[in-house]
């Protein structure tokens, strides 16, 4: 198949039909040729610069000696070209650090399997008198912050006054009695925290100690930690490893 050309300028040069159909690509994509196909052209930055390339060196071989073009509009053009071509190449190495920050996250979060951690939660074992961790996270200093324990029947067990702490997270440990000092009985409680900040109800977080039993890949290739009481956190969302 032989490609048509079109005369240009005064000394008779001839351009591609290929080139033409470039600078203008709506016309080019309603063309179809012997095989009923429509004809495309590359649009990506090392492309268009190729193609810019083309018809530059063909507009400086035809232009008119007594109206030169402007090399202003040449230099902005070729800065506007390279700037496509730089963000294209740094979104392709920016992707690549986000796949290998994402593949080295798995790998740390894979040394805390068999870890206990301290995740937010409302939900914790009693088994054999043994009381799991507890914790409270603050996102501000607090005047008064409270833990309360409920049964399964859901009667207040017992009540942990902590007093005025920081913002942060505070590590409690419950001895698994309650208000009386009397061992509780084996099975499931919740845990509930308060928070007062100057005289108005603030925001806590309980936190309940969990073991770390495998690492979940989540769609946007983070991961989360599964936990042994059902639980299931990101890495951001650990509050304390114990």
């Amino acid at each position: 198949m032989t490609s048509s050309n079109t005369t240009i300028g005064g000394s008779s040069a001839t351009v591609s039909q290929q080139l033409l159909d470039t600078m203008n690509p709506s016309a080019a994509s309603g063309t179809s040729g012997a095989s009923g196909k429509s004809s495309t052209s590359g649009t990506s930055g090392s492309d268009l610069q190729n193609t810019f390339l083309q018809l530059l060196v063909t507009q400086l071989k035809n232009q008119d000696p007594t109206n030169p073009m402007d090399s202003s509009q040449m230099t902005s053009q070729l800065a506007q070209i390279n700037t496509v071509t730089g963000i294209q190449q740094l979104n392709t190495s920016l992707s690549s650090l986000s796949t290998q920050l994402s593949a080295g996250q798995n790998a740390q979060a894979a040394l805390l399997i068999g870890s206990t951690v301290l995740a937010p939660g409302n939900s914790m074992t009693v088994a054999s008198g043994a009381a799991p961790q507890l914790g409270v996270t603050l996102p501000s200093a607090a005047s008064d912050v409270k833990l309360t324990i409920t049964n399964a029947a859901g009667q207040v067990v017992n009540t942990l006054d902590l007093g005025a702490q920081s913002a942060g997270t505070v590590p409690i440990t419950w001895n698994g009695t309650d208000a009386a000092g009397n061992a509780v009985a084996d099975g499931t409680y919740t845990v509930s925290a308060s928070a007062t900040v100057n005289g108005q109800a603030g925001t806590a977080t309980a936190l309940v100690a969990s073991k770390v039993q495998a690492v979940i890949q989540q769609s946007d290739g983070g991961a989360s930690l599964s936990l042994a009481n059902g639980k299931t956190v990101s890495l951001s969302g650990v509050a304390g490893i114990l």
